[in-house]
Order: structure tokens, then C-alpha cells, then sequence
């Protein structure tokens, strides 16, 4: 159920304000929380159940993880949990492309195919799996209290607005507004502005372009054109108008989020602040998709060393990192080689700030930077580009 639906607009969301505003305080929380798990069985009916049992293993070893004073059976416990959710993630996100690679091998050395009944993909899982492991790691270092009952954090996890795209909100940042919250028209006014304002991005502005760069980077061979008969003109158009329907999408999808949060009031960290215009790549990742670079870099990169370790390992962390980040955003070889090049890119940008090379000036490092990002996008939009 998109966002931008009519079933949305019209019929789910009306009738979930309206009985939430129509309840007493104390039975908000269960509105909402019963709005989102309906909310997400209308699209994976069949993994509800897998949500809801697994969000429950992450309270109940939370829980533990808190309550012993043993702190290799905490670490333990940390480990374990950790682990379950991000092999829930890789079977359910990456298990069609291991198979696959497996049978493109197996094929080329006349080796036998590996039988397997494709998953569905669950939608949103790469978000809450996050969610749930940035709980899990901030319980884990008493940055965070342990949600105060399992229906906190289940709704933490499941929360409508932000469960499907993002952004991803860390448990402390929420915590005392899942347990109390205020509301005011005032609040409401502003997120539906808000609302409003995300749809027309995602609506007017990001679909709009996507008929333009559909037309040359579209997903498969009956809907891209040749890439052979495009002029080095249409090309760069083309490319523009992805990178800006990708921009209109996703950052309307957060506005979306955030304003809906608003109306349930909640308030949610801003997700995009004018990427575009960022002087170096690291900058642009200071404000593109800004609760994923906050996640990769608190629960990945500092873990791995940050930047307390010898120059050749801070590199190879920040490859590592991009890696996975482009294989969290797909389970395909176009977004690794996505990550690749920001990766790439990070690392360049670090060596000329170590050998000190001089400065772009700001008329010449914003295009710069843009064309890079430009130029990573058109990897990211070739799905089959090592198939």
C-alpha cells in the first residue's frame, strides 16, 4: 500500500486518524500499532507472523542482554540476536541472487543446478532490520533503555510511517515519545504540510521524470532504449532526470514519513538536506539519505576501527562499508558496483586531503561533485549490467 495510493489517501489513512483522534491517550499506542500491522499484512501477509515472532526474540534477548552483569554472556546475547535478524535478512533479501550465482557457475563448469523455489522479497525488511539491530547494539552499550513492554517496541519496529522506506529511526530517538507524546493541531497542520509536500515530489516532480529516464535506463530490454542510438545529449538528460527522480522519490517518501509521523506525533530526523549542492562526495553523504549514513557509520565503520586504525585499513573499512551499503540497497551486481564507486570515491577524497592537494572552489566542486554522483547513478539504474 504506497503512500500515494487512492486506497491510502482514501481509505486507510482518514479511517486511522480518525479513530486514533477518537480514542483516549492511553489507547493510542494500540491504534497505531494495530494500524501498522494491518498496514503491513496488506502488502506481506504471509511474513506478519515472521515480524511479530522475531521482534519478539529481540525483546525477550534484550531484555536478558540488560538484566545479567556477565559481560561475555551479554556479548553473547548480542551476538545471537544480531545474527538472527541479519540471516532473516539474507535469506529472505539475498537468497534468489546466491542461487542464482551458484547456477551461472555451475553452468559454465558443467556442474549440476541447484533446485530452489524463488522468496518473495518482504517489503521494508532492509529497513526494520536495521531498526532492530540498531536496538539490539544500543541496549547492548546502555546508550538505550530496554523498551518498557513488547508492544513498545513492536510498534518502535513496525511504526506505518517510516516501517516501508525509511528513514530509519534509532529506538532512543523514539523511546519517550512511544511511551508519551503530545499532540496540538498546531503539529498536525505541519505534517500534513509536510505530507502534501512529499507527495507532490514523489508524484508530480519524480514520476514525471522517471518517463524520461524510463525511456533510457529502463529495467528491462522492452522499456530502455538502445543504448547505442542515444546522442551523448539524450544520454546526459536522461542521466539528470534519474538522478533527480531518484532525489524527488526517495526524499519524498521522507517527507511523507516525517509528516505522517507528525500527525501521530512523533517527530523523525530529517532524512535529505539539498544533496546536490554538497562540494565532495563525503559531503554528499553527510546529506543523502542521512539516517542510512548514520546507521553505517556508528554501527559498521566505527566497529571496524573508524579512523583509529593504520591509513590502509581506515580505506579498506570505507570500501567495506559501501559495499554493503550498495548490497543492502539490492540483491545485484550493479549495486555493489555502486558502492564500489563511492567507496572509490571517499578514498580519493581522503588521499588528497592527507597529500594536501589544493581545493576545488565551490563553483567548480559542486558540478564536479554532481557528475561523480551522476555517473554512479547510471551504474545503480543497469539492472542486468553483469548479467
Amino acid at each position: 500500500m504506497a503512500f500515494s495510493s487512492i486506497l491510502f489517501l482514501f481509505g486507510f489513512l482518514p479511517l486511522v486518524l480518525g479513530v486514533y483522534y477518537l480514542v483516549p491517550d492511553r489507547f493510542r499506542n494500540a491504534v497505531a500499532l494495530v494500524a501498522s500491522l494491518t498496514f503491513y499484512a496488506w502488502g506481506a501477509p504471509q511474513f506478519v507472523l515472521v515480524l511479530i515472532g522475531s521482534s519478539w526474540l529481540d525483546y525477550v534477548l534484550a531484555g536478558s542482554m540488560r538484566s545479567t552483569s556477565d559481560a561475555i554472556k551479554s556479548k553473547r546475547l548480542l551476538a545471537v540476536a544480531v545474527g538472527l535478524n541479519v540471516a532473516l535478512l539474507v535469506y529472505c533479501k539475498y537468497m534468489n541472487f546466491f542461487v542464482e550465482q551458484a547456477n551461472a557457475i555451475a553452468a559454465t563448469t558443467g556442474l549440476g543446478q541447484l533446485t530452489w523455489t524463488s522468496i518473495v522479497l518482504p517489503i521494508g525488511i532492509s529497513f526494520f532490520t536495521f531498526q532492530k539491530i540498531s536496538y539490539l547494539v544500543d541496549v547492548y552499550r546502555r546508550q538505550a533503555q530496554p523498551a518498557g513492554s513488547f508492544g513498545q517496541y513492536l510498534l518502535y519496529v513496525v511504526l506505518f510511517p517510516q516501517l516501508i522506506a525509511g528513514p530509519i529511526v534509532r529506538y532512543h530517538d523514539v523511546a519517550s515519545q512511544i511511551r508519551k507524546r503530545s499532540h496540538s493541531d498546531e503539529q498536525f497542520l505541519v505534517g500534513t504540510w509536510r505530507f502534501t509536500i512529499g507527495l507532490a515530489k514523489k508524484v508530480l516532480i519524480a514520476d514525471t521524470l522517471a518517463v524520461v529516464a524510463d525511456a533510457a535506463f529502463g529495467a528491462t530490454a522492452d522499456t530502455a532504449a538502445d543504448p547505442a542510438r542515444l546522442s551523448c545529449a539524450a544520454a546526459w538528460v536522461a542521466a539528470v532526470c534519474y538522478a533527480m527522480q531518484l532525489y524527488y522519490d526517495f526524499s519524498g517518501y521522507s517527507d511523507m514519513a516525517i509528516g505522517l509521523g507528525k500527525m501521530l506525533g512523533f517527530d523523525f530526523l530529517e532524512n535529505f538536506n539539498q544533496p546536490y549542492i554538497s562540494k565532495s562526495v563525503t559531503e554528499f553523504w553527510r546529506r543523502w539519505h542521512i539516517s542510512l549514513s548514520n546507521w553505517m557509520r556508528e554501527y559498521l565503520y566505527v566497529p571496524l576501527g573508524g579512523n583509529r586504525v593504520p591509513r590502509w585499513r581506515m580505506y579498506a573499512n570505507l570500501w567495506i562499508v559501501f559495499l554493503v551499503s550498495g548490497f543492502w540497497h539490492g540483491a545485484s551486481w550493479n549495486f555493489v558496483i555502486w558502492g564500489a564507486i563511492h567507496g572509490g570515491l571517499l578514498t580519493a577524497e581522503r588521499l588528497a586531503a592527507t597529500f594536501r592537494l589544493p581545493r576545488w572552489p565551490t563553483a567548480l566542486a559542486i558540478p564536479r561533485t554532481f557528475c561523480l554522483v551522476l555517473v554512479a547513478w547510471i551504474f545503480w539504474s543497469i539492472g542486468d549490467f553483469c548479467g
